[in-house]
């Protein structure tokens, strides 16, 4: 969904007791709760034009993951990052975003 601009799909990915830690401001990022703040989000970063995931590494275990990723800017400029994630019964209850530098 972020490769493609397509956060449709997120309402039905993401528990109703969804945290998520955002990764700004520093140091310990805005914390989004509930559904409907965690899609929002989701979904701006998403829809911004002219950017790009690229998924660099993806690990599950058990009820965890850890995706390692590069954000492309509009700009050309890039970030590197990683979330932590946990799912319950199939949805996102809380992500941990963090990048370098």
């Amino acid at each position: 969904m972020f490769q493609l601009h397509d956060p449709s799909a997120l309402p039905e990915l993401i528990a109703e007791e969804c945290v998520i830690e955002n990764t700004a401001p520093a140091p310990d990022g805005a914390r989004h709760a509930g559904r409907q703040a965690c899609v929002q989000l989701w979904s701006a970063i998403a829809t911004q034009p002219d950017t790009r995931f690229d998924l660099e590494e993806t690990f599950v275990a058990g009820d965890r993951a850890t995706i390692r990723w590069r954000y492309w800017m509009a700009d050309g400029n890039s970030v590197r990052g990683v979330n932590l994630m946990r799912v319950e019964d199939g949805r996102i209850v809380e992500a941990m975003g963090y990048v370098k530098g």
